[in-house]
């Protein structure tokens, strides 16, 4: 499996797995290989619509900013198979 196919894999996932929470600006944010895992570590960046900024700017352009959400999901090669979904280190989301 190709990098390309991994995220791919690995939004989509994403994408339906969360499609309650209307996530939005979904978008990829790093790539890694494990090989002692046999997996791609792929890092996803989005947006929920409860989690939103609000400040002098905000009030000013009417528009609230969205926060980001990062999540690293693990596909399985080669199959493609995503075995697992964690919120990456560091981020208070």
């Amino acid at each position: 499996m190709d990098v390309k196919t991994a995220v791919g894999t690995a939004k989509q996932w994403l994408v339906n797995t969360l499609t309650d929470e209307s996530i939005s600006n979904v978008g990829l944010e790093e790539v890694e290989f494990d090989e002692e895992r046999g997996v791609w570590l792929i890092t996803i960046g989005f947006s929920r619509p409860w989690n939103t900024v609000k400040n002098a700017f905000t009030v000013l352009s009417g528009e609230p900013a969205a926060r980001r959400a990062y999540r690293v999901i693990a596909v399985q090669e080669p199959d493609g198979k995503v075995v697992s979904m964690k919120r990456l280190q560091g981020t208070d989301d």
